[in-house]
């Protein structure tokens, strides 16, 4: 995290390149460490990845979710999908995670892995899933032509 950001508000940004080991555990880049070291949560995320969420903003998105109807077929739908498999976990003195077999063959996780900062989370992806989708999108980036969130820029 970068010292000018205001109080409170995390932002993970940046690219790394880590190595699952025989037991499944993953370091996590040094500079995410302070951030992630009260506890964090994985889950399965969208596009085959994993969502890492520092503990707190976690427990926001939680409280969130606590508001949606739980007669909207959706949000049930997703909430189940998100909070079955999540894990949380408090990385060793080392910087490492355990991230369970579940997760790791939702994500195709083996040994070469990306993990990306993704503003308030950090995504984990196998590392040919990452390129691969990386790929495909970065010319449709580079072609925008409107705002995909109006006003942003």
């Amino acid at each position: 995290m970068r010292k000018w950001l205001k109080k409170g508000i995390r932002m993970f940004l940046g690219t790394h390149e880590p190595k699952l080991d025989e037991k499944g555990r993953l370091i996590l880049p040094a500079r995410f460490r302070d951030d992630l070291s009260r506890g964090l949560v994985i889950t399965k995320g969208q596009e085959r990845c994993l969502y890492v969420f520092p503990m707190e903003e976690f427990t926001a998105i939680t409280e969130r979710m606590r508001q949606a109807p739980v007669t909207e077929k959706g949000a049930r739908d997703y909430m189940r999908v998100m909070f079955a498999g999540a894990h949380d976990e408090t990385p060793d003195k080392q910087g490492r995670v355990t991230i369970p077999g579940g997760l790791r063959s939702y994500a195709g996780l083996e040994k070469e892995c990306v993990v990306i900062g993704a503003n308030t989370r950090l995504e984990i992806w196998d590392s040919t899933s990452w390129n691969t989708y990386l790929a495909d999108r970065e010319k449709g980036f580079a072609d925008i032509s409107t705002e995909v969130l109006p006003g942003l820029f």
